[in-house]
């Protein structure tokens, strides 16, 4: 054998056991968490009352105080005396991908379980089930499909309602769309009047206007067009981590925690959403279910 043989076994040798080191640490995230003493969570800038930045910059939110509750568990299950977290700001469109990439470990927002997505990442138990309505100025009103032709729509890159909407325009819609990264562009786009009708969660609809103290001008459709159950994001086959998480709802919904958590952001002074038969359910029968389009009868 020459010596340039040998060179060439410890060579690959050497690629094929930093690929196996690689692929363990990837696909091993609570390994490199323990190691690291840090989590980075993906937050959202405007998805209020779920996951937004408050006035110092900071992120807060309902799905935000899950996964710190969730942060503690994963402390506590790898015994660490300090666990570091670093958030992270993701779009709608970006959400995905960077979790995909390891930019974050999990995404903390108002992301919606469904089919599609489920081939891409896994989700937690569902912890909030919104439908998807549609914002209007009180002038316009939005009890059928038809109601929206002609308008100027407001669409968020990588939503269910981006989604949906491009599948309504192959059937009985015709309107004109209009694509934003955020919740508070597409939310000033209809104050402005560049938009006439913004279709989003009900209540990430309900949170942007009570902030802004608009109930007076705006409104939220009767019309639901989907149910959208929503849950913590982490990367496709991420076991462990899937599993402390879980854990870490599971001890809420059984103690009722879940009640007072559920009060600090949707029973306040400027916003009322009462927790819905669905979400009710989802606290006493934890579950995955993905979710589905009510008006083209599918899942999302």
């Amino acid at each position: 054998m020459s010596s340039f043989q040998p060179r060439v076994l410890l060579c690959l040798l050497l690629l094929g056991s930093g690929g196996a080191a690689w692929s363990q640490s990837h696909g091993d995230t609570l390994a490199r968490i323990r190691d690291s003493r840090t989590i980075t969570i993906g937050v959202r800038e405007s998805a209020r009352p779920f996951s937004f930045l408050n006035e110092q910059k900071q992120p807060v939110g309902y799905s935000v105080d899950l996964c710190m509750n969730a942060v503690d568990e994963i402390r506590r299950e790898l015994k660490l005396g300090e666990l570091k977290v670093q958030f992270k700001v993701v779009s709608g469109a970006e959400r995905i991908p960077k979790l995909q990439a390891g930019e974050i470990d999990l995404e903390c927002g108002s992301t919606t379980n469904t089919r599609a997505r489920q081939q891409k990442v896994d989700f937690s138990y569902s912890f909030f089930v919104a439908s998807m309505r549609v914002l209007t100025p009180r002038s316009i009103q939005v009890n059928a499909v038809k109601d929206l032709n002609g308008l100027p729509i407001a669409l968020i890159k990588g939503t269910t309602s981006e989604k949906l909407f491009q599948q309504l325009a192959d059937g009985e819609l015709r309107a004109q769309f209009q694509s934003y990264t955020s919740n508070a562009e597409a939310y000033q786009a209809l104050k402005d009047g560049r938009a006439r009708a913004f279709p989003q969660d009900d209540s990430l609809l309900l949170g942007l206007v009570s902030a802004d103290k608009a109930l007076d001008s705006l409104e939220v459709s009767p019309l639901a067009l989907s149910v959208e159950p929503y849950a913590v994001m982490v990367r496709k086959g991420d076991k462990a981590l899937l599993a402390a998480v879980d854990r870490s709802l599971m001890r809420l919904y059984s103690s009722g925690e879940i009640n007072a958590l559920y009060d600090k952001w949707f029973m306040t002074d400027t916003l009322t959403i009462k927790m819905s038969r669905l979400t009710r359910d989802g606290f006493a029968r934890p579950n995955k279910e993905a979710g589905v389009a009510a008006l083209l009868g599918f899942s999302l």
